[in-house]
């Protein structure tokens, strides 16, 4: 899959595909219908598969006081969409430029001279261009106008609640990654370096592998059932615990924690992929540290019993 940063004066060979038009947060289960729809013209039309979406996302332009929020990072996008058979992944800068286009400037300027798009995938609930103006009727109309097709994908979700990013942020922030993962089709996933702490899980007998949640959407904080995928391909079952480590003075910013089972390797500076299976417990505050490690171990049981069952 090649990824192109912009929609001006592209070779050929990046032009000319068939779009699915969007943010992508998280490429969720709803995503990968509008993915469908691009998919199945670009097969019909004989060209590249292309998915467009914006850095920064035009949340942080528009709402940059809002709490952290993403549910992905660059890196796991790009394997996420890779693995829908994507070619072409278009990560248009969203700049002031960008957000002062009306909906036809965007259509006219980027979809059709810039990328050249022979066919447009949208949600049925996309909104773009100035003042959110553009919709899957507009988009319609542009098409059928400046010649490419254009497709629409419904609703996707279990009875009246549809599969969508928001959804996916409020039940992490209600501490149920399983519905979560329900939504996504894969479990959520924090991805970041380890970095390097104060050792208390060490000294105590259960070294952690640190990761900075940067601008993740928070989770519930708490302790979860997870499972740690190493930069060699190993993926080692854990405990973790996402927040601010109440037994520590000083900390402020949150952060995951994770102790990997049977695991004791210096990956300092490596970058790791936890997945949150289940959520245990929120995080607490203990009298001591002899209670705060009999929690830890009884923390281990349960997560060994659900993500290890046969031990």
């Amino acid at each position: 899959m090649r990824i192109v940063h912009d929609w001006k004066g592209l070779a050929d060979t990046d032009r000319g595909a068939a779009v699915a038009l969007g943010n992508f947060d998280g490429v969720h289960r709803g995503h990968q219908q509008v993915i469908a729809l691009a998919a199945k013209a670009a097969g019909q039309l004989k060209a590249p598969l292309g998915v467009i979406s914006f850095d920064p996302h035009p949340r942080r332009i528009f709402q940059p006081d809002s709490p952290s929020f993403r549910l992905m990072q660059p890196d796991q996008q790009a394997r996420a969409l890779a693995g829908l058979g994507v070619d072409i992944s278009y990560v248009l800068p969203f700049t002031q430029e960008f957000a002062e286009m009306t909906d036809r400037e965007f259509v006219v300027e980027v979809l059709h001279k810039g990328l050249g798009v022979r066919d447009v995938a949208v949600g049925f609930d996309i909104s773009f261009g100035k003042g959110r103006t553009g919709s899957p009727e507009t988009m319609a109309r542009y098409g059928e106008e400046l010649g490419f097709g254009v497709s629409v994908a419904q609703a996707v979700g279990e009875g009246n609640a549809k599969f969508s990013s928001t959804a996916v942020r409020e039940v992490l922030r209600d501490g149920h990654p399983e519905l979560a993962a329900s939504i996504l089709g894969r479990p959520f996933a924090i991805e970041g370096v380890v970095e390097r702490g104060r050792q208390l899980g060490r000294t105590l007998g259960y070294p952690t592998a640190n990761v900075d949640l940067r601008d993740y959407v928070l989770p519930r904080f708490g302790v979860y059932a997870t499972r740690t995928r190493l930069p060699d391909g190993r993926e080692i079952a854990g405990v973790a615990n996402i927040g601010v480590s109440p037994m520590i003075d000083g900390m402020t910013a949150p952060r995951l924690e994770v102790w990997m089972f049977d695991f004791d390797e210096d990956i300092y500076d490596q970058v790791i992929e936890t997945d949150l299976i289940a959520f245990l417990r929120d995080e607490a505050r203990f009298a001591s540290m002899d209670a705060m490690t009999a929690q830890i171990v009884a923390d281990a049981a349960q997560a060994r019993a659900l993500l290890l069952p046969e031990i």
